[in-house]
């Protein structure tokens, strides 16, 4: 459960970077948030990347399984 709950965590915070970001280009078109843009979608791609490997782990350690339909395959 506590490895579900971190995934979930993960993915909020991923969202919650994405608005940041769509906010400071939206809102405000200045060199200042210019950096604050790139900073944010800078933050979201390292997240997502970290939360790639994170998840390949958990997969290949058997922690947890695939249930998809690329499961079946196998």
């Amino acid at each position: 459960m506590l490895i579900k709950t971190l995934i979930i965590i993960a993915f909020v915070a991923i969202i919650a970077s994405l608005g940041s970001a769509l906010f400071h280009l939206v809102k405000h078109k200045d060199q200042a948030n210019s950096q604050k843009t790139l900073k944010a979608l800078t933050f979201r791609i390292g997240l997502s990347v970290a939360l790639f490997i994170f998840v390949v782990i958990l997969t290949a350690t058997g922690i947890i399984e695939p249930t998809g339909i690329g499961s079946r395959i196998h």
